[in-house]
């Protein structure tokens, strides 16, 4: 969804891009970028999460075709000063929300082009008027014109499930009157789905507000969200790793599936299960498992012997000789 913090977000700059990057080279960078601020490896680092929220963001916007358009436009209206002060009863949040619902912003409807917004300036009398944006007096909507009604903003926090699957959900409004809204699959930490005309009446005649209902969403303990894709770190033994073994997998809200780990499989590689993510109107993504060779904490005398043995035996290359050798660089 459009909203006035794209003029002042550069996404392309967030993710150290340029404007002309191709869709397979975006889609690199950020899945780079990914590895490097993911929460598994941020580590309870404050500062490293908020990054990773801040490319998770920046590459929802440039890896939807319609979005990034959208996106590239209403930057190139804040370069050449084009901004607006949003009123009370509608505003700068109305306007942009015309371009973005329905381009994959949820429960939207058939978007408007840039025609739609610069045809609010000029019908019957022209200019900007002195009224507030939404709001006509000798302005946007021709000399006194009707009011168009307030927004009524609402808030839910979900649980990660029911984010990634949809529900449909009954929430109260500022206003306290009871309204349904469909929580759409795949709804993310932060979005705000907008219901329009479902806000306040207009005084005079005009169109309702909207209701805006921003959605928060509590993490599992399991899983992450990387796109449409889920994340689970998966532990498996020394043995399991060298030698090579089926392990169980969960998947979210479904039955367990397995999975081959080949002999040799080092930590933090990651396997695929295909179809088992997030499940939206734009597509389905998959479950990454990314391994992690577990190390016992204690030993008993048999198995501290036997792992002495190994090695004895093992090979006697260097693990860490590449990494000096680069170092040194």
């Amino acid at each position: 969804m459009a909203s006035q913090d794209w003029f002042d977000k550069d996404f392309y700059k967030v993710l150290g891009v340029s404007k002309d990057i191709t869709d397979a080279e975006l889609k690199k960078t950020y899945r780079k970028l990914a590895r490097t601020y993911h929460p598994d490896q941020a580590q309870g680092d404050a500062t490293k999460e908020a990054k990773f929220k801040e490319i998770s963001e920046a590459y929802s916007v440039l890896s939807d075709k319609e979005q990034r358009e959208e996106y590239d436009q209403i930057r190139a209206m804040g370069a050449g000063n084009a901004r607006f002060q949003s009123g009370a009863g509608g505003g700068f949040e109305d306007v942009f929300s015309r371009f973005g619902q329905g381009r994959g912003a949820p429960g939207g409807q058939q978007s408007a082009d840039f025609d739609d917004l610069f045809a609010m300036f000029g019908q019957q009398g022209g200019g900007f008027g002195s009224g507030r944006f939404g709001q006509s007096t000798g302005g946007f909507r021709g000399n006194g014109g009707p009011h168009r009604g307030a927004d009524v903003t609402a808030r839910t926090t979900l649980d990660f499930q029911t984010a990634v699957r949809g529900e449909t959900i009954s929430l109260a409004g500022e206003d306290g009157k009871p309204f349904k809204v469909k929580i759409p699959a795949g709804v993310s930490d932060g979005q705000k789905i907008r219901l329009r005309g479902r806000g306040r009446r207009s005084p005079d005649g005009g169109e309702s507000g909207d209701i805006v209902v921003s959605v928060s969403v509590r993490p599992h303990p399991v899983f992450t969200r990387d796109g449409l894709n889920l994340r689970v770190t998966v532990p498996v033994t020394f043995t399991e790793a060298a030698l090579g073994a089926t392990i169980e997998v969960p998947t979210l809200g479904g039955n367990p599936v397995k999975l081959r780990v080949a002999p040799g499989t080092p930590s933090g590689r990651v396997l695929r299960v295909k179809g088992r993510g997030v499940e939206t109107s734009k597509g389905t993504g998959d479950l990454l498992a990314e391994v992690q060779v577990a190390v016992p904490s204690h030993l008993d005398d048999a198995a501290r012997a036997a792992l002495e043995r190994f090695h004895e035996l093992e090979p006697s290359e260097n693990p860490r000789a590449d990494l000096m050798a680069k170092a040194r660089e």
